[in-house]
């Protein structure tokens, strides 16, 4: 390969493994990303069509599972067609570009499961201020602040990186990573791990413990009701949990993974590539769509009603 190439194209050698099955594995994500689109789609759009729904706990479980939806979109297409490339490689900006992506929305995927564990605290420890500190507009800016405090963070994380010389240019993960693409710059980092250590703290950590906070509260309220009061707030509260546990592994191992892991076969890294991004992008639609009681009563009269009607 040509010097200059290798000075603006990064390769993701993880996919050699994969070489023998690639289309056993293009036909399996593809599956897998249909199934997420259809999924994520079609609750959004039973959320947003059902007047019933319009209420902060669905308008949350929405913004979530659209924040999902765009998460795998920057990385299910490019994966598809680097398992059909005999030598898959990706721009520098291009993978920057990627890279920001899916570390913006992967932290906006915890910005928003806070503010959805401050719903549901409001709702059953604070019933009475519950349509004062959780209004329209209440509401409207935290979404907000979920999705823009991530995109500001993570940006300076990818403008930090973009500036950096490259002596590496093969990629440990089949998508890109900013960590991993810091890893490949010749001169100090420090600066960059620093930096990325905050957006950690600000878009993982901090969420993580108001969460537990959050649940902490609300099971010491549940103690003191009855029998039906904790019944429904479990009912309420268990997808939330699931998916917040789900998130919180999943990403905990991809960051102590990407800064930890020894030399190793890079058909090692790219597996824990394939599992994170097949767990974390499946569960959601699942959960929600099988676990809250409203939504999938609502998801099954509209399938049977389509299968009728066929």
């Amino acid at each position: 390969m040509a010097e200059g190439f290798n000075e603006t194209y990064l390769t993701l050698p993880g996919h050699a493994g994969f070489d023998k099955l690639r289309y056993l594995f293009f036909f399996m994500f593809l599956t897998v990303y249909i199934f997420i689109s259809f999924t994520d789609s079609l609750i959004v759009f039973l959320i947003c069509s059902e007047r019933s729904l319009h209420k902060p706990m669905y308008v949350f479980i929405a913004a979530l599972l659209l924040n999902s939806l765009a998460g795998s979109t920057a990385i299910y297409p490019k994966l598809l067609s680097d398992f059909l490339s005999e030598r898959p490689v990706v721009s520098r900006s291009a993978c920057l570009c990627q890279a920001f992506f899916v570390y913006s929305l992967g932290g906006s995927g915890f910005t928003l499961l806070s503010v959805m564990a401050f719903d549901r605290y409001v709702s059953i420890c604070e019933p009475l201020r519950y349509a004062t500190l959780v209004s329209p507009s209440a509401v409207a800016a935290l979404l907000l602040l979920a999705w823009l405090l991530p995109a500001v963070l993570v940006a300076g994380a990818a403008l930090q990186a973009g500036q950096l010389r490259l002596c590496g240019f093969q990629l440990d993960r089949l998508y890109c990573n900013i960590y991993s693409f810091v890893k490949l710059s010749c001169g100090s980092t420090l600066v960059n791990n620093v930096y990325g250590l905050l957006c950690n703290a600000m878009i993982v950590f901090l969420p993580i413990v108001f969460v537990v906070f959050s649940y902490g509260r609300i099971l010491l309220v549940c103690l003191q009701q009855s029998g039906s009061i904790r019944g429904k707030a479990v009912r309420t509260c268990l997808p939330h949990l699931l998916v917040f546990i789900n998130y919180s592994f999943s990403t905990m191992f991809e960051l102590v993974h990407s800064r930890l892991q020894a030399d190793m076969d890079v058909a090692v890294p790219a597996v824990m590539s394939i599992l994170i991004i097949i767990i974390t992008t499946l569960f959601n639609p699942m959960v929600y769509g099988l676990k809250t009681q409203e939504i999938s009563k609502r998801v099954k009269k509209l399938l049977c009603y389509r299968r009728t009607e066929g």
